[in-house]
């Protein structure tokens, strides 16, 4: 920790006048500034600059930006250094957990060290990345390995434990971050102790917390931001009343991180967990209070035949769905009373030992989710009552998602604006909302509407990226539409000449995993029939960094993945010099909140596809296309194979949003693109 000399909030509370800090920026980015002297490879851009200023007169007014920069812009330079050096107290909040160790230990003390900034910095993550003592210690005893690797994986945690000063399972490279062993060794809200855990001066989420709060830059990340506001659990809310400035990169994912987190969600799984919990924990402990496998045997039995009540195995349906002769709502009923029924067992219990009464906590807080769902009043609980009060503004969508082994029963809000207000509301602070991709056409208004950020001052940057010379949009001819049984065989016939004439060095960017494993099946026989000497890597068939590494060194892999390889991937130089997306990504039309939000928006007189599938569609497809070019040498073809952007009226829209290309339909055009390539080389 570096010492404590940042601003106090009393002094950044003092509003300088406008445009106060435009010098000060000019000179910090220009040629012969700090981060010029200090940054190999380091240049000034007119976009970066005057983003910087933007966010430096939204910081030292305390109000709103929204701040779309193209792809490199350098953006997180852009409101890294007036965070640093007029913030006062920041929290940045990031996509996912990656970025935030990026900002962390690279980003931020390179403009730290450049500027000569003495702010001290502190890393938050959720619960579930720190090693808990109590757990560890209890699993090296008693824990029920269920393999020879977890024996092995346990064993380096062991030692890990002995040297860490964070406790973060990031840092421990040896054991992969989704082995199952570290469920056994971390705690999650319901199990850990709190303070009358032995270990609580030693714990490291309290630590994290701890640094959290005295540090005048704090990085967390959305899902741990939205987590807090809803459950109050992560740290967040205690550093929320003394921050003077909340920046958000990569705000586009915000409405759906929210949307998730100010929603409830109550599954069987979870119910017939606590029931294995109850049943060990009852045993353990209180053998002679009941006879604990008669408590839980009934609970589990109506658990199963509730998601018995769906034969098919995946299954998305609203309530209004759901026939009422359906044999759902009385199993649902039945549930809610056997549930109940073990309450009321845990309640006598509970005394009896803490690990019982941590059960009578889950079961009281599931039961809440489980009144809840249809019901005509959602019953506040006190995790949900913020959530519960919108949902009686605003409108909840009920719906159901059944898997193989398990069913889901989901409460989401049809909007999470009147929520996500409340939040802003009160003390006067800056709120920084950036992203590469949060406008149509340079028109905010779709992601303004999903925040509630309507009358908020909003500004776009163009990339320094020269796009008409870097780049060649091609949109091939006859392929069917995208609903045809055979789509994506035809995509890959369209696909196949292209990738001989880039030498592979290829994304193929899907909209469903389905495509994906039938391109992996089609690309893997074709490479072998026509001796194609391209390594084909597949998601799934390791984990996403892994992947990306074999797919940078070999120079000449074609990539094949889904909804996680469409942003935060960043593959630099010739190794990507085409990305091919299959298909525009509209969201699923059986998607029951979708259906509820579009039916929400035509009672108001909107046109639900135009106002909200198509801008939703054009962002995610931005993100997509942001694969391509990522530095200033960069060269390459987008290659979108959806016939619908030539033929329907919207794709005018949609092609004028995406960055200024060269655009052809013809496939000699694509191939002397890389062959002026070759000639020059």
């Amino acid at each position: 920790m570096t010492e404590d000399t940042s601003p106090s909030t009393a002094d950044s509370a003092t509003v300088p006048a406008s445009g106060t800090h435009d010098a000060d920026i000019d000179r910090l980015f220009g040629n012969a500034g700090p981060l010029g002297q200090a940054i190999g490879g380091f240049r000034p851009r007119q976009s970066q600059t005057e983003m910087a200023k933007a966010i430096a007169e939204a910081i030292a007014q305390q109000k709103t930006l929204i701040a779309e920069a193209g792809t490199g812009t350098g953006k997180t330079f852009a409101y890294l250094v007036p965070a640093l050096l007029w913030g006062g107290k920041v929290i940045i909040s990031t996509g996912t957990k990656n970025l935030q160790d990026q900002l962390y230990l690279r980003d931020i003390p390179t403009v730290r060290k450049a500027l000569s900034a003495p702010v001290s910095v502190a890393l938050l993550k959720g619960r579930a990345n720190y090693v808990c003592h109590f757990h560890l210690e209890r699993t090296l005893q008693n824990g029920r390995m269920t393999s020879r690797e977890d024996v092995g994986y346990l064993r380096e945690i062991s030692r890990f434990m002995k040297t860490t000063g964070s406790g973060d399972k990031a840092e421990l490279s040896k054991v992969p971050e989704t082995a199952p062993i570290w469920n056994l060794v971390t705690s999650t809200r319901d199990t850990c102790l709190g303070a009358e855990c032995q270990y609580y001066q030693d714990c490291f989420v309290m630590k994290a917390r701890k640094e959290a709060q005295q540090a005048d830059v704090v990085v967390v990340n959305h899902h741990l931001f939205f987590a807090d506001v809803a459950l109050k659990d992560t740290g967040v809310a205690e550093l929320l009343p003394s921050a003077n400035t909340i920046i958000f990169d990569e705000a586009h994912q915000l409405p759906e991180v929210a949307t998730l987190f100010f929603g409830d969600t109550v599954s069987t799984s979870q119910i017939l967990e606590l029931c294995r919990d109850v049943l060990a924990e009852g045993l353990s402990h209180a053998r002679d209070g009941a006879d604990w496998a008669q408590v839980v045997l009934p609970v589990e039995r109506a658990a199963r035949d509730l998601r018995l009540a769906f034969p098919q195995d995946v299954v998305r349906l609203a309530v209004n769905q759901i026939a009422p002769s359906s044999v759902f709502f009385p199993a649902l009923e039945t549930l809610r009373q056997e549930f109940h029924g073990m309450i009321a067992v845990l309640e006598k219990q509970a005394e009896r030992a803490e690990t019982i009464e941590q059960c009578r906590a889950r079961a009281i807080e599931l039961g809440f989710k489980l009144d809840a769902w249809n019901s005509p009043t959602p019953a506040k609980s006190g995790k949900n009552a913020k959530a519960a009060e919108a949902d009686a503004d605003q409108g909840r969508v009920l719906w159901v998602e059944a898997f193989s082994t398990s069913l889901q029963l989901h409460q989401t809000p049809l909007s999470i604006a009147p929520i996500f207000n409340k939040q802003r509301e009160g003390v006067a602070r800056s709120w920084i909302f950036t992203s590469a991709t949060l406008a149509v056409k340079n028109d905010f208004q779709h992601y303004a509407s999903q925040m509630g950020l309507w009358d908020e001052p909003a500004q776009s940057w163009p990339s320094p990226f020269d796009y008409g010379e870097q780049g060649l949009l091609y949109v091939p001819h006859n392929l069917p539409q995208p609903n045809s049984p055979d789509y994506t065989d035809a995509v890959i016939d369209a696909a196949l000449p292209v990738i001989e004439a880039s030498g592979g060095r290829a994304f193929l960017l899907c909209t469903t995993i389905r495509a994906v494993n039938r391109a992996a099946e089609r690309l893997r026989a074709e490479f072998e029939a026509r001796n194609l000497p391209f390594p084909l890597m597949v998601q799934g068939e390791a984990g996403r960094t892994e992947l990306l590494d074999r797919f940078r060194a070999a120079g000449n892999a074609v990539l094949i993945g889904s909804q996680s390889f469409w942003e935060g991937v960043d593959v630099r130089g010739e190794a990507l010099s085409l990305v091919i997306i299959d298909k525009l990504p509209f969201s699923p039309p059986d998607d029951p909140v979708l259906a509820a939000r579009i039916e929400a928006l035509e009672e108001k007189g909107l046109n639900g596809f135009m106002h909200h599938q198509l801008p939703a569609a054009i962002i995610n497809l931005k993100q997509g296309a942001g694969r391509l070019i990522r530095d200033e040498s960069d060269r390459g073809v987008l290659m979108i194979c959806d016939p619908r952007l030539i033929s329907k009226g919207y794709g005018r829209r949609i092609w004028q949003s995406l960055p200024p290309f060269k655009r052809t339909r013809e496939l000699d055009v694509v191939r002397a693109f890389w062959h002026s390539d070759a000639a020059t080389n």
